[in-house]
């Protein structure tokens, strides 16, 4: 017993010193946002929300806030119906060339985001829909799609194909099958991949900085380029703002899925 509870301890230890290793350093952002001076630092003496304040009352900052919204949630809406229906497809037919149709729609998570963004550029030019809203949300999708494919086919893996057979030998059609039986069990998986989709779509930059140039100016970029050019203390106010609603929708989520368990 006092083997496994020192090795309890360690690992532990181990677990909490890899997630500080990895939250730590995106915590630099809040005392640089309250610095009182026009550029990045560390506040000395003194703190101010000066730089909160032009976030808020900046028109530019804030269409960023709204234009990455708006394509981070049609971005999730159309990745899940999309890797949902996909990763179905694929539970419905185990085959060679099933796992080879998989291996190819999770390839945008193999190769290189620069190369996706060249790829988007060219094909995007004669299509007509570089630097616009369709544009970045088509883009995005393909991005965000297999992360949807994995989050639903690991909740399909637990999926009892008994219930399926038994909702058929019913009469149920095959849609409403999906609809009221095979969705419902898989519903975090889908929930899951939804979020990983916004989230994807939300932080994206390199195929941003592609295919759009003035009409569409998310935040990302804007904070890329509040970075690159003047180092504005906004940028990192806006990291703040981030931080803070990404921790918000990952407890609410939890919360809700606590909720769920509870409820069953």
């Amino acid at each position: 017993m006092r083997r496994k509870s020192f090795a309890d301890r360690i690992r532990t230890c181990a677990v909490w010193s890899l997630l500080m290793f990895l939250v730590l350093p995106a915590l630099v952002a809040i005392p640089v946002s309250l610095t009182p001076k026009r550029f990045l630092s560390f506040p000395s003496s003194e703190l101010s929300l000066r730089h909160f304040e032009t976030l808020i009352n900046s028109s530019q900052w804030i269409s960023s806030f709204f234009q990455s919204a708006t394509i981070a949630g049609a971005t999730a809406l159309l990745s899940t119906i999309f890797g949902t229906l996909c990763a179905v497809g694929l539970w419905r037919v185990s085959s060679k060339m099933g796992e080879t149709v998989r291996a190819f729609l999770l390839l945008p998570l193999i190769i290189p985001q620069i190369i996706s963004a060249m790829a988007f550029y060219h094909l995007w030019i004669p299509l007509g829909i570089l630097d616009s809203y369709p544009g970045l949300i088509l883009a995005h999708t393909i991005l965000a799609t297999p992360m949807v494919l994995i989050t639903v086919s690991a909740s399909l893996a637990n999926f009892d194909p008994k219930l399926e057979q038994a909702s058929r030998n019913l009469g149920a059609s095959t849609m409403t099958t999906l609809w009221m039986v095979i969705l419902p069990s898989i519903k975090p998986g889908v929930w899951a991949g939804a979020l990983f989709a916004f989230i994807l779509s939300w932080d994206e930059i390199v195929v941003t900085l592609f295919i759009s140039r003035f009409s569409v100016y998310t935040l990302p970029r804007r904070m890329w380029n509040g970075i690159r050019e003047n180092t504005d203390p906004t940028v990192a106010s806006a990291a703040v703002v981030l931080i803070v609603l990404t921790a918000l929708a990952f407890v609410s989520y939890e919360l809700i899925i606590r909720k769920r368990q509870r409820s069953a």
